[in-house]
């Protein structure tokens, strides 16, 4: 097989994934879009995290909030908890890698807060803790796994959402998730801004 033909049968293999997701995870997007409005709409704010590419996702998700995403709106409060290196080395160094994001939501989630959890398998530790910090400190969750769910997804409670990829490439689950990203910020923009 030439190049040429590798490259396009991954473009192939990526849009096969998102049809295969917006058939199951188009109404959990809408109720994920509807918690976070909600949380954002009585002066809460969104708490992301994620490890590698996808505390780059919970990055892009802040940043989107924060600042803009496709329409001119004042910024929404959004934080992503992978760019503190030194409260993630100290924690790391002092406690465990394990404990990273789940100290910081204890530290900074509030009632009524939404965490935002990406990890294409479900089974990092840190991510299991961080879901189970925000339900001590009275937060949603919404979760962006892929696979069978993992760990993370035993541990959600009824009023959160999981945004589950069905795929199995941790490539293809990113990809997938980067779009639910823009759709959540997109959703977000309609919802607090109404119709352009």
């Amino acid at each position: 097989m030439s190049s040429v033909d590798r490259i396009q049968l991954l473009f192939q293999r990526s849009i096969e994934a998102k049809q295969s997701a917006a058939r199951s995870l188009v109404e959990p997007i809408a109720r994920a879009v509807d918690l976070m409005a909600e949380c954002l709409n009585n002066g809460g704010k969104i708490l992301s995290c994620g490890n590698g590419g996808s505390a780059a996702d919970a990055q892009h998700l802040s940043s989107e909030l924060i600042n803009r995403f496709e329409r001119e709106r004042q910024p929404l409060a959004a934080l992503a908890l992978t760019t503190d290196t030194s409260a993630l080395t100290s924690i790391a160094n002092d406690y465990s890698f394990d404990e990273v994001f789940a100290k910081q939501i204890r530290g900074l989630g509030r009632n009524g807060d939404v965490l935002v959890a990406y990890s294409t398998s479900g089974n990092s530790a840190n991510i299991v803790r961080s879901i189970h910090a925000a339900h001590e400190q009275g937060m949603r969750v919404v979760a962006l796994t892929g696979r069978d769910g993992g760990t993370a997804a035993s541990h959600l409670h009824a009023d959160d959402v999981e945004l589950r990829v069905p795929a199995h490439s941790t490539a293809r689950i990113q990809e997938v998730h980067l779009l639910i990203t823009h759709c959540l910020c997109a959703e977000l923009d309609h919802e607090l801004l109404g119709h352009e």
